[in-house]
């Protein structure tokens, strides 16, 4: 690994060394990650500055830059304690389907909470043992299905793309109600003047319109994809 990742490694993956004398430190990484958390959750990724993170802690700029050398740096750590640990399976012994489908609903609740995440999770980058440990679980929970390592993380990396493009378009829906009603409400109306044009999808709206607009893209997406896994591990074990 390069050394331009040398200090991010450092700041999640330690070792942290505790000053062997001299006053107790005022801060730690963990309220630090935490302050810059809180201005995300509230103003988005753009508003979190070194600045602004050291105010909210009531320390100058620099006492905070002897802590994190820079905003990539304190994004990863924000990233990490944001999203893990992957807590503990909700459901004890269970299947490979129930764990991943507890999984992905696990990781979408945190997506949500922390939409900026999105964000900051794009490229390859240093991940924490927090954000890595979601990836242990997936990857151990499908264990014994026949699939190869490479698959299972594919499997993983599948069921995080779909918990992203939920999470995305419920952030661009903002706080006015679910996307799927909102854009099937603008596709009717233009189906209303062009219909003629496009039959097929005037007929799906139609039926589409009877489900009140209920946002169904996320539990639909979960169960096809879990239901391609299926498909292969069945292939496999047979």
């Amino acid at each position: 690994m390069g050394n331009e990742h040398a200090e991010t490694v450092r700041l999640l993956w330690g070792p942290h060394p505790k000053p062997a004398r001299g006053p107790r430190p005022t801060l730690d990484l963990n309220r630090i990650a935490q302050a810059g958390i809180q201005i995300a959750d509230s103003d988005g990724l753009s508003d979190v500055s070194m600045q602004r993170v050291a105010a909210q802690l009531g320390v100058t700029k620099m006492a905070l830059y002897r802590y994190v050398p820079g905003k990539a740096e304190l994004v990863a750590l924000m990233v990490d304690a944001a999203i893990g640990p992957c807590p503990a399976a909700k459901r004890a012994r269970a299947g490979w389907r129930e764990q991943m489908e507890d999984w992905a609903c696990q990781l979408l609740a945190v997506f949500r909470r922390h939409s900026w995440a999105l964000e900051a999770t794009i490229g390859p980058r240093v991940m924490g043992p927090g954000e890595l440990s979601w990836l242990e679980r997936a990857v151990d929970a499908l264990d014994g299905t026949g699939l190869t390592g490479a698959e299972r993380m594919d499997a993983a990396v599948l069921l995080v793309g779909h918990v992203r493009g939920i999470t995305q378009q419920a952030r661009a829906a903002g706080s006015a109600g679910n996307p799927e009603a909102q854009l099937g409400a603008i596709l009717a109306d233009l189906m209303q003047t062009h219909g003629d044009q496009f039959p097929a999808l005037t007929s799906a709206l139609a039926s589409a319109a009877q489900s009140d607009g209920q946002d169904q893209a996320w539990e639909f997406g979960l169960q096809r994809i879990l239901d391609g896994l299926a498909a292969l591990i069945n292939q496999r074990t047979r």
